[in-house]
């Protein structure tokens, strides 16, 4: 009772309802099993906490239709990282 005393300020679902604005309960726990649960909970699934978010981002940015733009990017970033820098003035590195 006190959780949602304290909180009646943002629980407005009157208001929320008058002006068609959305109640995203339903709309983020279904995201949540989308993207975590039906990942993260099969079985042999192990990945520590940081491979956990890696994958939880790249199925969020598939998820959100975003995946192509994200490679170019990515692979922009990886041709910096490995290429611009280490060839820097045409000068090629010797074994």
């Amino acid at each position: 009772m006190n959780y949602l005393t304290g909180k009646a300020g943002h629980l407005r679902y009157d208001t929320a309802l008058e002006r068609s604005w959305p109640i995203a309960t339903g709309i983020i726990e279904g995201t949540c099993r989308h993207l975590v649960k039906d990942r993260l909970d099969i079985t042999g699934a192990r990945c520590g906490l940081s491979g956990a978010e890696v994958v939880l981002k790249l199925r969020a940015v598939r998820a959100n239709g975003d995946f192509d733009a994200y490679w170019t990017w990515h692979e922009q970033q990886e041709f910096a990282r490995n290429h611009q820098t280490r060839y820097r003035d045409q000068v090629i590195p010797t074994a």
